[in-house]
């Protein structure tokens, strides 16, 4: 049985409209429009123990409005949702005790206590018992090389160093599903490594289910096995990132460094997509043209001191596949 599972699941929401200035002030305190929106509309999907998902789309396609229906948080409209055999909104009490959640904008840690005391905190709320509260610390502590950061109050920290912080406190109850909402928002790039290399750490040699949603592609590239695309409240794509980027986006890049300044290539099937001075990146389809040949017929005709293949970047790839389903960033 999967650990969980999300069918049908829909959420609407009633928003408040008036006109504006003073007298669409004075009006709607009178007579008040409302407008519905649906956040979601029948999503569904699973995840077997151990998997490490992300969860991609624009902004409000409704990836932070499924992790708080997952955690508990909000209740759905409809539909169906059971994470380890438990209803999240229904039991919550059970259901908190056996994951974390981490909100990029959000802080469970008290702003004015020293690292170690909101710990400390949050193991008594949890009820962890003190040996194996103990060890989990030290685990996480190490992990997240957060050493000389236990005795400073939170709100003296920077954001990479607060965020490191968060994520180990969500683990401190040992939980077996982790859900992290936009972790690295606003991280400097080590502070990003940190949290990646500690989150596919946990998920790895614990064995810890992750959901993921970020808008930072390469956290996605680096960590995520699968990926689930939502657009408009409602799931786009469910497939490994490889199967995604080959129905997407075939083609591949061909970047050459030339002797001299670069030449115009023309070859059926290749087309320019940057120059500078000497430097050449082509794209090609491997499907008219095999990338062998390619390099094969640019080097018999010119001379080259460097040349290489690459894959199109994530973002271009998830960005065509947002133009293709109609799902641009909001």
């Amino acid at each position: 049985m999967p650990q969980i599972l999300v069918e049908g699941l829909a959420k609407t929401y009633r928003v408040a409209e008036r006109e504006p200035g003073a007298w669409g002030a004075v009006t709607g305190l009178f007579h008040r429009r409302w407008r519905t929106i649906e956040a979601l509309k029948g999503v569904g999907f699973s995840m077997e123990r151990g998997e490490l998902v992300g969860l991609i789309g624009p902004n409000g396609a409704g990836k932070s409005t499924t992790i708080k229906i997952l955690s508990g948080i909000l209740r759905p409209s409809a539909g169906r949702c059971e994470v380890d055999g438990l209803v999240p909104w229904l039991q919550r009490v059970q259901h908190v005790a056996r994951i974390g959640v981490v909100f990029g904008q959000r802080t469970q840690l008290w702003w004015d206590l020293p690292v170690i005391e909101g710990f400390d905190l949050l193991a008594a709320i949890y009820r962890v018992p003190p040996a194996q509260y103990r060890a989990t610390r030290d685990q996480m502590v190490g992990l997240m090389r957060l050493e000389k950061l236990l005795d400073q109050p939170v709100r003296q920290l920077s954001l990479g160093q607060r965020m490191r912080c968060e994520i180990a406190a969500a683990m401190l109850h040992d939980p077996s599903i982790l859900f992290l909402d936009e972790p690295t928002i606003g991280l400097d790039a080590p502070s990003k490594l940190a949290v990646r290399d500690f989150v596919s750490t946990l998920n790895r040699e614990r064995g810890v289910t992750v959901i993921l949603t970020t808008h930072d592609m390469h956290d996605i590239e680096a960590l995520a096995r699968r990926v689930i695309v939502i657009g408009n409240g409602t799931i786009l794509a469910d497939s490994p990132y490889e199967a995604l980027r080959a129905g997407v986006l075939a083609e591949r890049r061909l970047c050459v460094d030339f002797a001299e300044d670069a030449p115009v290539i023309d070859i059926p099937g290749v087309e320019e997509r940057a120059r500078d001075g000497r430097a050449l990146e082509l794209a090609f389809d491997p499907a008219i043209i095999a990338a062998p040949t390619l390099i094969a017929r640019i080097t018999a005709d010119h001379a080259v001191e460097d040349i290489h293949v690459d894959e199109p970047a994530i973002e271009e790839v998830i960005t065509r596949f947002y133009q293709l389903h109609g799902a641009e960033e909001a």
